[in-house]
């Protein structure tokens, strides 16, 4: 696994506040909510998690590439849209 300098400056993020470096990575998600009630309820399962995204991260990049992770389901539920979107239009 390599580990590059926007990692670290997660990592950096995440010892200092772990819901902001989860809000890097995922954006607005499930995981942000999930970060903010763990550190919520204690310091330590907030920093547990957000490491353990940043270790996702950097091997779903090491497996697949930079960028090359897609996930099927977002693309099968946009091909059935555009489908049903050219079925209704003809």
């Amino acid at each position: 696994m390599i580990v590059t300098g926007g990692d670290i400056c997660l990592i950096l993020v995440t010892i200092l506040l772990p819901p902001l470096a989860v809000f890097f990575m995922t954006g607005c998600s499930a995981d942000l909510c999930i970060n903010i009630l763990l550190t919520l309820l204690g310091y330590i399962p907030g920093h547990i998690h957000a490491f353990w995204l940043i270790y996702r991260r950097i091997k779903a990049r090491s497996r697949y590439g930079e960028g090359g992770y897609v996930c099927k389901c977002i693309e099968l539920m946009h091909s059935i849209h555009f489908e049903y979107l050219i079925v209704f239009c003809i």
